[in-house]
């Protein structure tokens, strides 16, 4: 979900071109099978699956989208949350009751015939288990991409390898990577194109946001940032009524973000919030490397366990074979 800082980032969001992302890009993982899951389904909202009924939507983007990124000269990086902090317990809670509900609605809708009601409400019902991150895993070895596990958030981690400059920016969709710290965001890296939105169809392009550029534009610092996330919500707190991104930005530009949250918000201790954002748990001792795809393992993986069409995968690893000299697969087939 993440903070709501859209209102007031438009000026501050570059659309930009594959060349210009070229480099490598530490991907927050959750999110990104997050959306797939979301996004590759049938018209009623089942998601791909194979003959066994086991979901694959997520491997399909992930093996095909990553492989799109490698042909643009962008070298992806994989981080996946590890624990989450007690402070996003509430949340957490929220979202699985979100998720229960809507999963019963997507049921109802799917008996009725109602095709419409029956997509959107399995968007809301996606759920990403322990077994499904485990199979992107294992996918994203074979394909020889690297991807850590952060001791905590995935964003936190992300924002850590860009400050260090390990890798050249940090892809998400949610801002909560802005107030971790992250000096460059990419988003809709990984679900640009033509995509379906409220019945109509619209291309998603890649937008950049250069954290420097967005808080001088604003005359805040980062600790600002942080304090308009806390007032308006995060992922570990509520925010408060009424307050959105420009009353929030109004509010710690005049110095009274203490005042306004002790008058409207006393039950809320802010300070391990800020704290959280400022200083996260992250994975310090890395190493970040490519390897060679393991073309034999992918066919098995794909073809032979999930079901994937040989053609399509063939076809894919012919664009990863080309800078790499590998030998063909014919001899699969």
């Amino acid at each position: 979900m993440g903070v709501g800082l859209r209102e007031i980032l438009a000026d501050y969001k570059t659309s930009v071109t594959w060349d210009a992302l070229a480099g490598s890009a530490a991907i927050d993982g959750n999110n990104a099978l997050y959306q797939f899951l979301t996004i590759i389904r049938q018209p009623d909202g089942t998601p791909l699956m194979d003959r066994e009924g086991r979901v694959t939507s997520h491997l399909s983007g992930l093996f095909f989208r990553t492989a799109t990124l490698m042909e643009k000269g962008i070298r992806p990086v994989y981080v996946f949350d590890g624990k989450p902090p007690e402070l996003k317990a509430r949340t957490i809670e929220e979202r699985r009751a979100v998720r229960t509900r809507a999963k019963e609605a997507w049921k109802e809708a799917r008996a009725a015939g109602d095709e419409k009601e029956a997509y959107k409400q399995a968007r809301s019902a996606t759920r990403l288990d322990r077994d499904l991150i485990a199979g992107a895993k294992e996918l994203l070895g074979m394909m020889g991409i690297p991807y850590f596990d952060a001791p905590s958030e995935g964003e936190a981690q992300a924002a850590y390898m860009v400050q260090r400059g390990d890798v050249s920016y940090a892809v998400s969709q949610d801002y909560d990577s802005l107030l971790f710290g992250v000096p460059v965001l990419v988003r809709n890296l990984t679900v640009s194109g033509k995509r379906k939105i409220r019945g109509r169809t619209v291309s998603i392009e890649p937008e950049r946001i250069i954290l420097s550029e967005l808080l001088q534009g604003l005359g805040i610092t980062r600790d600002d940032l942080i304090s308009m996330g806390i007032l308006i919500g995060t992922d570990f707190n509520t925010g408060i009524k009424g307050i959105g991104p420009k009353t929030a930005l109004k509010i710690v530009r005049n110095g009274t973000f203490e005042e306004t949250m002790a008058e409207k918000a006393p039950e809320t201790d802010f300070g391990p919030i800020v704290d959280f954002f400022k200083n996260p748990p992250v994975l310090k001792d890395y190493s970040v490397e490519w390897r060679p795809p393991d073309e034999q393992g992918l066919y098995d993986l794909l073809c032979r366990n999930y079901d994937f069409s040989p053609v399509r995968v063939e076809s894919v690893l012919e664009k990863m074979r080309s800078t790499t000299g590998q030998k063909t697969l014919d001899h699969w087939f």
